[in-house]
């Protein structure tokens, strides 16, 4: 047995009787937090002077960015555009593993295109590329995951700009997930590979804005906190600037959704708000990240808040955000219940790569190796242990 059953559920008991006062100090913290809110909804060049001096005690600022819209803004919902061309896409991959008997790892994106308002069947792309050999080695050292996973974004929006080149407007591109990509602290923008597969990310942005394409980034149960940041430096006072983002955590474990379940009706978006991060200089002018969040449930009891990462030309175009914000809720409603888009949940089903495949691509791999009469190591004895184990 993995699990000590009698220890988890003594903590669980624990759990219990302290839920009740942790949710008490929630409300209290959203309240303040509410009440922030509603004292800075439009005092947003004050708040700009409040997040400029804030930067430059911490450089490392995350933080959202108030722009042209009162912060408690409620934009209803747009009219559906008749004909719209919709393109999603999603990846997946197979990690390399050094327990297994050949050295690889597989990137898999799937892409899928429908015509709204028309009654033709979606069209499906689905493009697998296997890395091997000298392909595993990037920078002068062994690929990781972390490089895996920004090449499986890379080509999710390298097909979208491609599949997008020469179809009519509106044409709305999506992705699950932020449009930020997240740089670690463990990886550097000057390392060469990575530099490079960045800048073609940055640049099959361009050549979405440059064919006239909007684009977004969809995240489900967003936990981030931007906006509750910009609302913790609104209170500070300028001579403890330096706090920001540091010590001076009063709405802590507080996310926006929290707030904005509060504040949006169904089908009502929020303000667009600009994004402070370290990685926000690399994403500049039209580039520049923004986002904004969705309640896209249908019940006014059970809200359930999204956000939408957009770059400017998106945020700055008020037809490309009114018809992303009525396409979003069309498609999020197509699956009944459950809101989310019909386009992302089929990209992800045309893209995911299951367990049963990642082996299959293996077996492969080594039955080739051996027709060639090329030898492969063994899958290592802790791999195989865990399989007898588990059988």
């Amino acid at each position: 047995m993995a699990i000590d059953f009698q220890q988890v559920r003594q903590q669980i008991i624990e759990m219990g009787k302290d839920a009740p006062l942790r949710a008490q100090h929630m409300r209290e913290t959203r309240e303040k937090a509410l009440q922030a809110l509603s004292d800075w909804a439009e005092k947003l060049d004050e708040l700009q002077l409040k997040v400029d001096a804030a930067l430059q005690a911490n450089p490392n600022l995350r933080c959202a960015l108030p722009r042209d819209e009162n912060l408690l803004t409620r934009a209803a919902s747009p009219e559906v555009p008749a004909a719209a061309t919709l393109l999603a896409a999603d990846g997946s991959q197979i990690n390399p593993n050094r327990h297994a008997s050949v050295d690889f790892c597989l990137v898999n994106v799937g892409a899928i295109q429908m015509q709204h308002g028309e009654p033709d069947a979606p069209t499906t792309d689905v493009q697998s590329k296997l890395y091997y050999d000298d392909q595993m080695y990037v920078g002068g050292g062994y690929i990781n995951e972390r490089m895996v996973a920004l090449l499986r974004d890379l080509r999710e929006r390298t097909l979208l700009a491609e599949l997008a080149e020469d179809l009519p407007s509106p044409a709305i591109t999506l992705t699950d997930g932020p449009l930020e990509l997240w740089v670690g602290s463990e990886v550097s923008l000057e390392t060469g590979e990575y530099e490079k597969r960045f800048k073609e990310y940055l640049a099959a942005l361009r050549r979405l804005h440059r064919i006239g394409a909007s684009t977004a980034g969809y995240i489900d149960k967003p936990r981030g906190d931007l906006l509750v940041r910009l609302l913790e430096i609104a209170l500070l006072p300028l001579d403890e600037i330096e706090k920001a983002g540091r010590t001076h955590r009063p709405f802590l474990q507080l996310a926006d959704a929290d707030l904005f379940a509060e504040i949006l009706r169904p089908g009502e978006r929020s303000a667009v708000l600009g994004i402070q991060s370290r990685n926000a200089e690399l994403y500049t002018a039209e580039l520049a990240l923004h986002f904004f969040y969705l309640n896209v449930s249908r019940n006014p009891r059970k809200p359930y808040t999204v956000r939408v990462e957009i770059p400017a030309w998106v945020a700055a175009n008020a037809a490309m955000l009114d018809q992303l914000h009525a396409i979003l809720l069309h498609q999020s409603h197509i699956l009944g219940g459950r809101p989310y888009p019909y386009i992302l949940h089929r990209s992800h089903e045309v893209a995911v790569v299951s367990r049963d495949e990642a082996q299959q691509v293996e077996n492969m791999i080594a039955l080739e190796l051996q027709k060639h009469g090329i030898e492969f190591s063994e899958g290592s004895f802790k791999q195989a242990a865990k399989d007898v184990s588990v059988s």
